[in-house]
């Protein structure tokens, strides 16, 4: 997480806090949540600072509200900077976890932040992300010190997550046009457009930096089905724990019949099928690796 983390004077006094984020829809980029906080007796001049939904405000406008809030003695602020190739992995793992539970952990996770840095929150406005009731439970449940709004277009009605949207947006905005690529490809270019699916810069920008083989550069969040279409063609991968899987399967499959019919068959230790190399997955066979028990 990167912040604005010096210790004010006002930290032990009640503050609230805004929490927003920007660049949860592309199929580029990271997401991006960001979080402003105050004293809670700052919020009347906070609401004369031209914060806005920063999605209605020009890039210029955004740049220059941030840098002003930055200056602010009376303002602190947070991001939690989340990678596409994260997000792709959390949604793609076994146990999936889907983008609304990455959002929920991420704005938990700016509260525990700047709680753990010594300030006082006894307010916190959310966006919301779901369902708001069910949302505002979850976060009460897990601060219960903390009065929690959580509201559909926060961002427009209250200025602390107004300017919590602007944290956000600038923050992924700088990541993308500093995005270091992780790829060396000679055909490699930045007019990737805004990273949403519906931009046709984006979409040329796909078509150009598909790989038959290893699929898209690291920009790219390759569990969103916008990628799906791009994969038609490609090289079709076999990894032999899978077939070991699947023949495995089978076994439970037939011995699970014959056990339903009364042939339960005789069962052997599982230090005999080990020493026997039956029961192992096929990679481990073929290259004649053993499990060891000590060293």
């Amino acid at each position: 997480m990167g912040s604005e983390c010096e210790i004010r004077e006002w930290a032990s006094t009640p503050c609230v806090m805004g929490i927003d984020e920007a660049g949860r829809g592309p199929v580029l980029g990271p997401m991006v949540y960001g979080c402003l906080y105050c004293p809670v007796s700052y919020m009347k001049t906070l609401s004369t600072l031209e914060f806005a939904d920063s999605k209605t405000l020009k890039e210029e406008k955004r740049e220059e509200l941030f840098e002003s809030l930055k200056g602010d003695e009376k303002i602190g602020w947070a991001v939690d900077v989340i990678d596409p190739r994260e997000l792709s992995a959390k949604m793609l793992r076994k146990n999936k976890i889907n983008l609304n539970e990455i959002s929920h952990q991420s704005a938990m996770g700016l509260v525990k932040t700047v709680l753990d840095l010594g300030y006082l929150l006894t307010e916190v406005y959310v966006d919301t992300v779901g369902d708001p009731d069910k949302y505002r439970i979850k976060l009460t449940e897990r601060f219960p010190s903390i009065k929690f709004v959580v509201a559909k277009k926060a961002d427009s009605l209250y200025p602390v997550v107004s300017g919590a949207s602007i944290v956000a947006k600038v923050t992924r905005d700088r990541a993308l046009q500093n995005w270091e690529f992780d790829e060396t490809a000679e055909n490699m270019h930045r007019n990737f457009g805004s990273g949403y699916p519906g931009d046709p810069n984006t979409k040329s920008w796909l078509e150009d930096h598909k790989h038959s083989v290893f699929g898209f550069p690291s920009l790219v969040r390759f569990s969103w089905g916008t990628c799906e279409p791009y994969f038609k063609g490609g090289v079709q991968v076999l990894w032999e724990a899978d077939e070991a899987d699947d023949d495995d399967r089978k076994t439970a499959k037939r011995q699970s019949k014959l056990s339903n019919l009364g042939f339960t068959g005789m069962k052997r230790k599982s230090e005999d099928i080990e020493s026997s190399g039956k029961g192992r997955c096929k990679f481990f066979q073929s290259r004649k690796l053993e499990q060891l028990s000590h060293f």
